[in-house]
């Protein structure tokens, strides 16, 4: 089964209401931020305290970005029109974010998590197709004073396969996102 979902401009954020939407009995759907400062360690002993079936969905942005200055790649940033910041995904860019989220981030809070006893899974939306999206129809952005359409390779969710979230949560095991 697909789930479709509504639009929204954040990723994470879809991907916590999309979630969040499927399940609606004690659950908790944990939010970490992709930023430097954010204590894996701490969020993972707070969850061992925990009873409730929880689902993680992770950001990774500093992880990429310091993924980039290592390998000398410049991460190309643009504002929308509408004044919405963001990434231009080409194909390098989509690379490093596949090497930070769904390799390095991912990996690092299941790695947490196991060493306390919680037994997690780390998967992207690729995995199973847990998570469908469409692409983006482009980025308007004004540059030199004129409008323009940047077309890169970034997209929106539109549905989440709750079937293979479910078969993780009914075996005890947390997915990590």
């Amino acid at each position: 089964r697909q789930y479709p979902i509504g639009r929204c401009f954040n990723f994470n954020d879809w991907i916590f209401r999309a979630v969040g939407s499927l399940y609606r009995v004690n659950m908790l759907i944990l939010k970490i931020g992709g930023g430097e400062t954010i204590s894996l360690n701490n969020i993972a002993d707070d969850l061992k305290e925990l009873e409730e079936t929880v689902i993680i969905i992770h950001g990774a942005n500093a992880q990429r970005d310091k993924l980039a200055a290592g390998m000398n790649i410049e991460i190309k940033r643009v504002t929308s029109i509408s004044g919405y910041s963001s990434v231009l995904s080409d194909r390098q860019t989509i690379e490093l974010q596949f090497m930070a989220y769904a390799g390095l981030q991912n990996k690092r809070i299941v790695e947490m998590l196991q060493k306390r006893g919680i037994p997690a899974m780390g998967l992207c939306g690729l995995d199973a197709a847990i998570i469908k999206g469409k692409r983006n129809p482009g980025i308007r952005v004004l540059e030199d004073g004129k409008r323009k359409m940047l077309h890169d390779l970034s997209g929106k969710p539109v549905s989440v396969n709750r079937e293979i979230l479910d078969v993780l949560l009914e075996n005890g095991i947390i997915p990590v996102l």
